[in-house]
C-alpha cells in the first residue's frame, strides 16, 4: 500500500525541502512552537508560487491554547479561509470544539462553506474531544476529508490502538491521518499498527542563525523560550529518512 506523506512546515523553504524529498503535501503554519497558527497571506502566496508538484494545505488557527473560539475569532477564521482560498491554496486545516468537548459543528459548517470545495482537514483539536467516535461521526456528517490525530495520546505511537479503531470505523468515509511524534524510528510501527493510508510529521532540525552581531540580554518571547540565535528548519534529509523508513 502506498502512503501519502504530509509534512508540517512553517516556511517556503520548508515546502521546497518537503517537495524535493518526495512528500505529497504540506501543512503550512506559523508558530510551530505553539502547535501551528495561521500563516501570513504573504507566506501562503510565496509558498504557492515557489512549489510546483506538492499540495499546500493551510492551517486556520488564530491563537494557541484551547479550541473554543469567540465570535470575533470565528469571524477572523472565516475570513482567513476565504482569503487563503482566493490565494490558490489546495486545502485548509480547521478545528473547533464546544466547551463540553464536542466538535463545534456550527463553526465547522461556516468554515467549510467559506472553503467552497477546497479539501478540508480537521486538525488535532480532535485529540481534545471528549468522545472520539462521536466526533468522528460528526466530521463524517460534515463532509470533512480527513482528521489529523495522535489517537488522543502523547504521540501517534502511543495512540495507535485508538487510531486503528478510528481507521476501521471511518472506512472509506473519511481519512484518519496519524500525526504527532512520528520519526524514522517509529514510522513503520505506526503505519503497521494503525493501517493508515496517510501520515503527518514534522522534520525539524536546528540551524544556527546567520546573525553575526548578537545581543545576549533581550529575548523576543516569554519565559519559556527557545535560544534566540537558533532556528528550526525543515530538513529535506529527515523527510526522506522518514519516507524511506516507512517502506521497510
Amino acid at each position: 500500500m502506498s502512503l501519502t506523506y504530509e509534512i508540517c512546515i512553517d516556511s517556503t523553504a520548508g515546502a521546497l525541502a518537503a517537495e524535493r524529498a518526495g512528500a505529497h503535501r504540506v501543512e503550512l503554519c506559523s508558530a510551530l512552537f505553539d502547535g501551528g497558527l495561521t500563516p501570513t497571506l504573504g507566506t501562503v502566496e510565496t509558498t504557492l508560487a515557489a512549489v510546483s508538484s506538492i499540495r499546500v494545505h493551510v492551517i486556520i488557527r488564530p491563537r494557541g491554547g484551547d479550541f473554543v473560539y469567540d465570535a470575533h475569532e470565528i469571524a477572523a477564521m472565516e475570513r482567513d479561509v476565504a482569503t487563503i482560498r482566493e490565494a490558490g491554496a489546495h486545502g485548509v486545516v480547521i478545528g473547533a470544539l464546544t466547551p463540553s468537548g464536542e466538535v463545534d459543528a456550527d463553526v465547522a459548517k461556516r468554515l467549510i462553506a467559506a472553503a467552497e470545495g477546497l479539501s478540508v482537514t480537521f486538525h488535532r483539536a480532535f485529540d481534545m474531544a471528549a468522545d472520539p467516535f462521536a466526533s468522528l461521526e460528526t466530521l463524517v456528517g460534515l463532509g470533512v476529508d480527513r482528521v489529523l490525530t495522535s489517537g488522543q495520546d502523547s504521540s501517534a505511537l502511543e495512540g495507535a490502538p485508538l487510531i486503528a479503531s478510528l481507521v476501521e470505523r471511518a472506512g472509506d468515509r473519511l481519512i484518519v491521518m496519524p500525526g504527532g511524534g512520528i520519526t524514522p524510528r517509529n514510522v513503520s510501527r505506526v503505519v503497521e499498527a494503525t493501517g493508515a493510508r496517510e501520515i503527518h510529521f514534522a522534520a525539524l532540525v536546528d540551524e544556527e542563525s546567520p546573525a553575526v552581531h548578537r545581543n545576549p540580554y533581550p529575548f523576543m518571547g516569554g519565559e519559556l523560550r527557545r535560544p534566540e540565535y537558533v532556528r528550526q528548519v525543515t530538513s529535506r534529509a529527515l523527510v526522506s529518512e522518514v519516507i524511506s523508513a516507512s517502506a521497510r
